[in-house]
């Protein structure tokens, strides 16, 4: 399972306390969003496996980057940063275990 350190860690400022507590807050987000989405394949008794655990980790780090998933506007040039679903390489990753229908 990642932890806040591990997140923090992967954005470079595993030294800042700050990014670790929010971390923190934002892993059981992105942790019980991909277990939806997987309908809990790939976790084992809560914890995610190794896989998932990366999707988890970057999906984290990229809703640390807009807490309040507002969208900045500066004149003309609009800044849209912030966790906004899966990105293509994580959703790769989920729907290796994604039940899915086949009908």
């Amino acid at each position: 399972m990642p932890t806040a350190q591990d997140v923090a860690d992967f954005l470079g400022q595993g030294d800042d306390q700050t990014v670790i507590a929010l971390a923190g807050e934002h892993l059981p987000i992105i942790t019980a969003m991909a277990s939806a989405y997987t309908r809990g394949v790939g976790f084992t008794a809560g914890e995610p496996n190794e896989e998932i655990s990366a999707v988890i980790t970057t999906a984290t780090a990229r809703l640390m980057a807009n807490p309040d998933q507002v969208q900045y506007k500066l004149g003309n040039m609009s800044f849209q940063s912030f966790f906004n679903g899966w990105t293509l390489a994580e959703t790769f990753v989920l729907n290796r275990y994604r039940k899915r229908s086949t009908g």
